[in-house]
């Protein structure tokens, strides 16, 4: 919006811009707002709990194995008398870190292929689409598994073991990821090319990489950001189920979900290991998808809040 235009009474009414508007918006979806506080504090508590906190994720009391919640432990120890919330505070930056690197990996693919494709036409477009559907059509859990156990030993020789699976499982993950972004921006792109604004800016001489990257990229990243935040979820969702099933980081990196794989067989002694990072789990993805619920309403502009 540009200037300012006049009041009901002749006043001059200042412009908003269409992230203020946005932004307006998405604070009237309270569930999305009150989700972003929540998610942000479990990002924070993630990042900066570990400086106050100061318990170590090894560091073994042995008179409290498998206790439950106390002062000491807040959330309670495991087997050996490790500290869960120490561990927890651990693995929620790599459960986090996996889901954003994917989801970042994920949306670079989907856009890039999706906006060649939105702008070709022809074989070009036929080959990427025919691409996307093998993609989709590929059984992904089986085919983690299979990716996973090929490639872990050669990358962690290579990198290093934290570093190597990190960068395998981020990879894995985003690779089968991207393919709904992609037909969402090449959708995007069909509409957007034959749009009046477009025309002018051919019109006026602008290259088609110009014509993309200022103008119709910028007015389809709406679909896309909300296409962002279900990714995290499911990169969060998928490391976990790897790491529940084994094949994600070794024991001795305690992700969310490494943690709740290691409780699984002690529910009836201590549930308090395996409720936790369950429970974790489940904030987060619910308070991404919620998140994602409001951007979707607020970057809808036919849609009235």
């Amino acid at each position: 919006m540009q200037g300012a235009g006049p009041g009901p009474q002749g006043k001059p009414v200042a412009s908003v811009s269409p992230w203020a508007e946005a932004w307006r918006r998405f604070k009237r979806h309270r569930l999305a707002y009150w989700s972003l506080w929540l998610l942000s504090f479990l990002v924070l508590a993630v990042l900066l709990g570990p400086l106050f906190y100061k318990t170590g994720i090894n560091e073994v009391d042995f008179g409290a194995s498998l206790s439950g919640p106390s002062a000491k432990h807040p959330f309670g120890t495991d087997d050996l008398g490790r500290d869960i919330l120490a561990r927890m505070l651990y693995g929620g930056r790599i459960s986090l870190a996996v889901g954003f690197s994917a989801m970042l990996m994920a949306i670079t693919v989907g856009v890039i292929i999706g906006a060649i494709a939105g702008m070709a036409r022809g074989w070009v477009d036929a080959a990427l689409m025919w691409l996307t559907d093998l993609f989709l059509s590929l059984p992904q859990l089986p085919l983690l598994l299979l990716l996973i156990f090929l490639f872990r030993e050669p990358l962690k020789q290579v990198f290093g073991l934290e570093l190597g699976i990190f960068i395998l499982i981020v990879v894995v993950i985003g690779g089968f990821r991207w393919m709904p972004v992609a037909r969402l921006v090449r959708a995007q792109f069909f509409s957007l090319r034959e749009k009046e604004f477009v025309e002018a800016a051919r019109a006026l001489g602008a290259s088609t990489p110009r014509t993309v990257v200022r103008h119709i990229l910028p007015n389809s990243l709406g679909p896309v950001i909300v296409a962002a935040t279900i990714d995290v979820a499911a990169a969060i969702i998928a490391e976990s189920t790897l790491s529940f099933l084994g094949l994600g980081f070794p024991p001795d990196i305690p992700t969310w979900g490494r943690i709740l794989y290691d409780g699984r067989d002690y529910m009836e002694l201590a549930a308090h290991w395996a409720l936790f990072p369950g429970l974790a789990i489940f904030i987060v993805v619910l308070t991404i998808n919620f998140i994602g619920d409001g951007l979707r309403d607020a970057l809808d502009p036919r849609r009235v809040l």
